[in-house]
């Protein structure tokens, strides 16, 4: 796994006009629901108006996020480390540095972390959180 890609991100800045954020000043959540997953809330609802959220994703190796689909969202995910397997509408697309996958809002999908792990930056339209 590339943990300098991940790292970088990890440790990466938010940065706008008037404002910047360090990612290292995030801290780690739990994923209510699924076990070996945490997020870090880069930009959300509350800073955008409920628009789009973003999230910086950690799969701890051969964890999942199991089936499941975002009603009124539309997710995309872009693996920066690690590798896996997403199932988007029954498709299974290998996720590798350098993989972008886009599930429409009402598409099931999950997502599988290999052997060591899966990093991903993760966004909706309209917000999640």
């Amino acid at each position: 796994m590339n943990n300098n890609l991940f790292e970088s991100f990890n440790s990466g800045t938010l940065k706008n006009p008037g404002r910047s954020v360090e990612f290292a000043d995030i801290p780690w959540s739990r994923h209510p629901t699924f076990e070996g997953v945490e997020l870090k809330h880069i930009v959300t609802s509350k800073e955008t108006g409920g628009k789009f959220s973003y999230h910086l994703v950690r799969i701890a190796p051969n964890k999942s996020i199991r089936n499941h689909i975002h009603e009124t969202q539309l997710e995309t995910h872009e693996v920066i480390a690690g590798s896996g397997i997403c199932i988007n509408n029954g498709e299974k697309i290998g996720y590798e540095v350098g993989t972008i996958s886009i599930m429409p809002a009402g598409i099931p999908h999950e997502v599988n972390a290999g052997t060591d792990g899966l990093y991903l930056f993760a966004k909706f339209i309209p917000a999640l959180c």
